[in-house]
């Protein structure tokens, strides 16, 4: 069952690497590790829900949530795991191959393993050094690294780039 829980808690750290595809190689090789102040495990339904403070760590990697939700599907679905997270925000951090700092933030963030999508909803935002994308909702396609942000009924959808960070990127 440890091995199941691991690769259940493995799918949680993809979406934060994923949204990234430079992010630190080695990462994804480092131990994995949860806090939280509780923990459930249904066997049944192959869900793991973490809640109350609740911080994953690998590597440079690190994820704040109120709630950890990871979904197993039955084995011969064919399907991959699901992992859902919310927070006031939840927040993910992590260093890039060229040192730089990606961020994100959103009250729910939902990330299907199989069609490699990640959804974050709610104040959402991803910033890295002083560029920003806020909106209502912001999904990524890992397959594709296609990035789309809606507003919603709050307003508009809000970019800030920094011209002199986009060249050094280019570099």
């Amino acid at each position: 069952m440890k091995s199941v829980t691991n690769n259940i808690i493995l799918g949680t750290l993809l979406a934060s690497v994923s949204l990234a595809a430079s992010a630190l190689k080695e990462d994804t090789n480092q131990p994995i590790n949860i806090v939280s102040d509780n923990q459930s495990l249904d066997m049944n339904n192959s869900v793991v829900t973490f809640t109350d403070n609740v911080v994953i760590t690998q590597g440079s990697i690190l994820i704040k949530a109120n709630k950890v939700i990871i979904t197993r599907p039955p084995q011969d679905s064919g399907k991959k795991e699901t992992v859902e997270a919310f927070g006031t925000p939840v927040t993910f951090h992590q260093l890039m191959d060229d040192g730089k700092p990606a961020d994100g933030r959103a009250n729910r963030v939902f990330y299907d393993l199989g069609k490699e999508f990640v959804t974050l909803t709610g104040n959402a935002q991803l910033k890295q050094l002083d560029s920003t994308v806020d909106g209502e909702v912001i999904t990524y396609d890992v397959k594709k690294q296609q990035l789309k942000a809606n507003s919603g009924a709050k307003g508009r959808v809000k970019t800030v780039l920094i011209p002199s960070q986009l060249n050094q990127h280019k570099k």
